[in-house]
């Protein structure tokens, strides 16, 4: 733990050289969330039948593994299915509940109220699952689909038999398993990679006292030499995992009032965070990824913030404005990370009362690996772009690091795959309310947080 009454005096005989570290071409990863020139012209189907394509080989390889031994066989399709034969079928999960929001009603209240309410859960007990393929969709039933969780776009394997009437009673299910891995690449020294979320500068204090202490920290100058120097030093990469901004409400609808139009505050805030910011950049790489907050869009794939909002840090050549999701690279270490909508939004497929085990944040996060998709519930429940030829959440590749932002707490854990698959999962605390980052050792894997307090513990 790291707070201001830690750090005593002592002479400035130590001196550190930052270790260093080699990224990725910035342009490596930059297609693989990258909308182009945005049309929403398109419907959602295609985004359902290109998802579906493309993970169904992969889940039916990993159910004949499991059940064909057994005798049992796969049906084609799944309107198919004869009665009383125990087979499995391979579609898309949809869960259809009244909790769910609806998209017409938030555009409609959007006109109307600044803040509209976010379901706090959309399963209950009175949701109805289906499973759907090409030829339609069956009902599922039975204890595996009300204690197992089931996110709307998951694609799936079920196994079980129809019932008299006309339901599918579900006894085991399979998912794509794990993408394929690039060996971990070995890494001799101590080596940091320092995530940050939630920072969250608002016009009222756009750099507070723990925001400035992180910054002297990551800069290695804060404390006392000798004591906490040599970690800082060994930072090579920062990453800042969305909601960089808290701004202000916007006036809702047209006024003819100029004082309510005047944008000379978050002009000002915006100028002050990117100062900020550039004082890190100019001393260790600096990754920068949008939020909920930030300005950008609101579907994802949300992409980089502009870089002419950062006319300072632009400056530096080790600052990269990312798109949410992103993918980077930093000494052969696949990094691959998440601002939090889409884990929080899978969050809320948790049945209520709860599954049991395995509803943390980051244990959903590593799950979502194992379904080879990181955001099943876009476009149900989870804004995103109407793509048609392809769907980007879908995994080609098994990051060896997945991090999460604006989570409420800390947590590390870690996803395994079938074929040796080993993928190291954290979530990332809110800054504005936890005043921690983590920081992740690429020699080992191992986490731990830092945190900054102006008062104490």
């Amino acid at each position: 733990m790291l707070a201001a009454c830690d750090f005593g005096t002592s002479s400035m005989e130590h001196m550190f050289e930052r270790a260093t570290a080699v990224s990725d071409d910035p342009a490596k990863y930059s297609r693989v969330f990258s909308t182009g020139r945005r049309s929403y012209v398109r419907q959602f189907n295609e985004l359902y039948y290109a998802r579906l394509n493309e993970l169904k080989p992969h889940v039916l390889r990993h159910a004949e593994k499991r059940w064909s031994g057994k005798g049992i066989k796969h049906t084609p399709k799944a309107l198919n299915v004869e009665a009383g034969e125990t087979t499995y079928i391979v579609g898309t999960v949809f869960i259809d509940s009244s909790k769910k929001p609806s998209t017409l009603e938030q555009v409609e209240k959007e006109h109307w109220i600044s803040d509209p309410e976010i379901s706090e859960g959309y399963r209950n007990g009175a949701e109805t699952v289906f499973l759907e393929d090409e030829s339609g969709r069956i009902v599922l039933v039975g204890d595996a689909v009300n204690k197992s969780l089931l996110v709307s776009g998951i694609v799936a394997a079920m196994l079980g038999k129809e019932t008299p009437d006309g339901s599918f009673e579900v006894v085991d299910m399979c998912f794509a398993g794990m993408a394929p891995q690039i060996a971990l690449p070995d890494v001799t020294e101590d080596k940091y990679v320092a995530f940050v979320s939630g920072l969250s500068a608002s016009v009222e204090c756009p750099v507070t006292l723990e925001m400035q202490m992180l910054a002297e920290y990551l800069c290695g100058t804060l404390g006392a030499a000798s004591a906490q120097q040599p970690l800082p030093a060994q930072i090579v990469q920062v990453v800042v995992a969305g909601n960089i901004l808290s701004l202000p409400t916007p006036p809702l609808g047209h006024t003819e009032d100029a004082r309510a139009n005047d944008r000379s505050a978050t002009s000002a805030l915006v100028s002050a965070i990117d100062s900020y910011l550039a004082d890190i950049a100019a001393v260790v790489p600096l990754a920068l990824m949008p939020g909920a907050q930030d300005p950008a869009d609101t579907s994802l794939p949300q992409q980089p913030i502009h870089r002419s909002m950062f006319a300072q840090c632009k400056q530096y050549s080790g600052f990269r404005s990312l798109s949410n999701p992103a993918f980077l690279e930093v000494d052969g270490h696949v990094l691959l990370g998440s601002s939090g909508q889409n884990v929080d939004d899978i969050g809320r497929y948790v049945r209520l009362p709860n599954n049991g085990s395995g509803d943390s944040p980051c244990e959903l996060a590593a799950r979502s690996l194992q379904w080879r998709h990181i955001a099943p519930s876009a476009p149900d429940t989870l804004w995103c772009y109407p793509f048609s030829d392809r769907d980007p959440f879908i995994l080609a590749q098994s990051p060896h690091v997945y991090f999460i932002g604006g989570q409420d707490l800390f947590d590390s854990g870690e996803a395994l795959g079938a074929d040796g698959q080993h993928t190291t999962v954290v979530t990332v605390p809110k800054f504005a309310q936890t005043h921690s980052i983590v920081l992740l050792n690429l020699r080992n894997m191992k986490c731990a947080t830092a945190r900054f307090s102006a008062t104490g513990f």
